[in-house]
């Protein structure tokens, strides 16, 4: 018996939709409302012309989506996606204080020190290269 393939593509990663995804989503939806909000500039029109019932709120509302319709168009545009589980995670395990690594303390007195220098020392002995065939 054969397994029919899924008609839909199965995601298998937690990576985040592209930058070209993500801008075409939100060009969709500013178009949009500034859609409703020309659609609300048109109806205004149309009821003026018929004077229906209610006229004054009607007016008042298409007035309001004309107003508002622009402001919540910039603000949802310019938002990014809510961040997954997987990145708020993330961003929580960055925050977390990382324990410092303190090295023991030796004071100045008790360090010796190694002093390399190829003029011959007191005893007459001279520095020798590590490689024998260093020869300077």
């Amino acid at each position: 018996m054969v397994k029919k393939q899924p008609d839909r593509a199965v995601l298998i990663t937690d990576a985040a939709r592209s930058q070209d995804a993500q801008f075409r989503s939100r060009q969709i939806r500013y178009v949009s409302m500034m859609s409703i909000r020309a659609a609300c500039l048109i109806v205004g029109a149309v009821l003026i012309s018929v004077r229906p019932p209610w006229l004054p709120l009607w007016l008042t509302l298409c007035a309001a989506g004309m107003v508002f319709l622009p402001w919540a168009a910039v603000l949802i545009a310019n938002d990014r996606p809510p961040k997954s589980k997987a990145e708020r995670a993330a961003d929580a395990l960055a925050r977390e204080p990382k324990p410092q690594v303190t090295l023991p303390q030796h004071s100045p007195e008790s360090t010796e020190y190694l002093t390399i220098d190829l003029e011959p020392t007191e005893t007459g002995e001279h520095w020798i290269p590590a490689d024998p065939r260093d020869k300077r």
